[in-house]
């Protein structure tokens, strides 16, 4: 069976908005939506997506997408320093998350980790000659329960489902200099060094996502070790088109921000895609809103969902000197909170489908977590009121709005 690709890439930058279930509609449909959540077809490990999915960077209004390509939110989460050279050169390490193991393996939805949304990634603002403002960003895309069967010029991703896997493709987002379309400068598929295929990471594993520039200049560095299989791979970031694709800061500093970008924050970040389906369901990773329960539930917007799987542990970043980062701030590029109540309405917050998920320090783990209050909570810094609902900075390049971060510590 194929999936269907949803393309809302229409002039500015606009999304497709459903109109919004009143709390009546939502909780007459909760339990329903739960019961008949779409099974990932072939989920024994032969399910595969039928064409391209493109999860594109969002933009400011005046960009559009391409192709195949959707928006979606995109909350984050940014290690900060002053020093000079932080932005290009800083090691992630994270704990990828694990579905539950008391749902059936043919299920998707609760307790899946991609049922919350078809990706996250680390990323960070580099520069392209041929790109708006001359930057492009960075997207390194963990796929849940998926291998990777191809990474598309356009940006796209294709997959086969397999519970428990992760693999990555890395789309570099530009935005054309005169008709500001966004499309892709570069992707390529991470591949294992040991064996040529993708590079295979499983729910538990430790790894470290080292971004980097080496004397040759050729572009940004990814090196992916998986801590726990002793696995890696690496992608340079050398366009056949725009060349060497360079970090476009120096400092890993709020302020340093993508300029045609919806958010002022840090050089690089951590996100978890929302506001889409899992990669699984039918359609595949369509756009979404807060208080959709059915056709198909948006569970990124359900902070209970969350909580049913294993959270993603963010454990640390390492800058090129061996310091590590102190402190942290969040953004997210719809406004967190003043999203949901868009759609729900400020008096619906907190019921089924209508809530924000939120980073979280998480002191048995040692760790951020994305989604909600996991057990061992020790700071979740105010949940959704971590980020900003208005518009109150601007962009770096021309003014344009963009929202503030919030240091978290």
């Amino acid at each position: 069976m194929e999936f269907s690709v949803y393309s809302y890439s229409a002039m500015g930058g606009m999304h497709l908005r459903r109109s919004t279930l009143t709390f009546g509609a939502i909780a007459a449909t909760v339990l329903a939506a739960l019961a008949t959540a779409q099974a990932p077809v072939g989920a024994t490990g032969n399910s595969t997506t039928g064409q391209s999915l493109c999860i594109g960077h969002h933009p400011q209004e005046y960009v559009w997408y391409t192709s195949s390509c959707t928006g979606h939110d995109e909350p984050e989460i940014d290690p900060l320093s002053n020093k000079a050279g932080s932005a290009q050169d800083l090691t992630w390490t994270v704990v990828l998350p694990t579905d539950s193991t008391t749902i059936p393996m043919s299920q998707t939805g609760p307790g899946q980790v991609d049922a919350v949304g078809p990706t996250f990634w680390i990323g960070g603002t580099v520069t392209d000659p041929n790109s708006l403002f001359g930057q492009a960003f960075l997207e390194l895309q963990f796929y849940p329960n998926s291998i990777t069967t191809g990474c598309t010029a356009g940006g796209g991703f294709n997959l086969t489902y397999s519970r428990d896997a992760y693999t990555a493709c890395s789309p570099v987002w530009e935005v054309s200099q005169h008709g500001h379309s966004e499309s892709a400068a570069f992707n390529a598929m991470l591949t294992d060094s040991a064996g040529g295929g993708p590079l295979v990471m499983h729910a538990g594993d430790t790894i470290t996502d080292h971004q980097y520039v080496t004397p040759a200049k050729d572009g940004m560095h990814i090196t992916v070790t998986d801590l726990t299989t002793r696995h890696s791979g690496t992608i340079v970031l050398n366009s056949k088109i725009d060349g060497p694709l360079m970090p476009a800061f120096s400092v890993q500093k709020l302020g340093n921000a993508l300029g045609w970008g919806l958010v002022n924050d840090a050089p690089n970040s951590l996100v978890w895609e929302i506001g889409h389906t899992g990669n699984y369901t039918t359609p595949a990773g369509q756009f979404c809103l807060p208080g959709s329960a059915t056709k198909p539930p948006c569970y990124s917007y359900d902070v209970p969902t969350w909580l049913t799987f294993q959270p993603l542990q963010i454990k640390g970043v390492t800058f090129g000197d061996g310091s590590s980062a102190k402190s942290w701030a969040a953004v997210s590029d719809f406004g967190g909170k003043a999203e949901v109540n868009q759609y729900c309405g400020t008096a619906n917050y907190g019921t089924p489908f209508c809530s924000y998920p939120w980073y979280a320090f998480n002191g048995t783990d040692n760790a951020f977590t994305y989604g909600g209050d996991y057990p061992g909570t020790t700071k979740d810094f105010g949940q959704a009121d971590e980020f900003q609902q208005q518009e109150n900075c601007a962009s770096p390049a021309d003014g344009s709005p963009q929202y503030c971060s919030t240091v978290l510590r």
